[in-house]
């Protein structure tokens, strides 16, 4: 099994996720040592097998998941940046899910408050990334979109 994620990464990847919120008129998240630890346990869990695929709902509870894979040690903000990448798939005239938005819409989601980061090392030197959302987003009833994935505000 591999490393477990550094403190410094996962400040750096609450840092990144709040700035992208705050973007988008969304509140800071909070970091939760409980979701950090089971975000942890399941990126070692990834590495272990090297495959790359969400936990089953059953055992994630009322939890979000964004999941990153890289052939080299990823960093805070690269895995971040990756994900917010999906913003210019979203269609803000059309919210709602979509497989290739999942990740942008699930970090900027304004009712979710608290984040948990998991990193793990394969044995081949890539990196499992691991972000657990607490309330989850993505939420496909009718007006969720709408109410929690906001257009970007200029900040200047």
């Amino acid at each position: 099994m591999g490393k477990s994620a550094s403190k410094q990464f996962s400040d750096e990847v609450l840092q990144c996720h709040n700035e992208f919120r705050k973007t988008h008129q969304a509140s800071s998240l909070k970091l939760s040592s409980k979701l950090s630890k089971e975000a942890t346990r399941y990126a070692e869990s990834l590495a272990s097998t090297r495959i790359l695929k969400h936990s089953a709902e059953s055992s994630r509870g009322n939890f979000g998941e964004n999941l990153a894979w890289a052939s080299y040690d990823q960093s805070g903000k690269d895995v971040t940046d990756r994900w917010y990448d999906e913003v210019k798939q979203y269609n803000f005239n059309r919210p709602g899910f979509s497989s290739g938005t999942g990740h942008f819409t699930a970090m900027v989601w304004k009712s979710s408050n608290k984040l948990g980061v998991g990193k793990a090392t394969a044995s081949d030197g890539s990196s499992f990334v691991v972000a657990r959302y607490f309330p989850a987003g993505n939420i496909t009833n009718q007006g969720h979109f709408e109410n929690n994935v906001l257009p970007a505000q200029s900040t200047t």
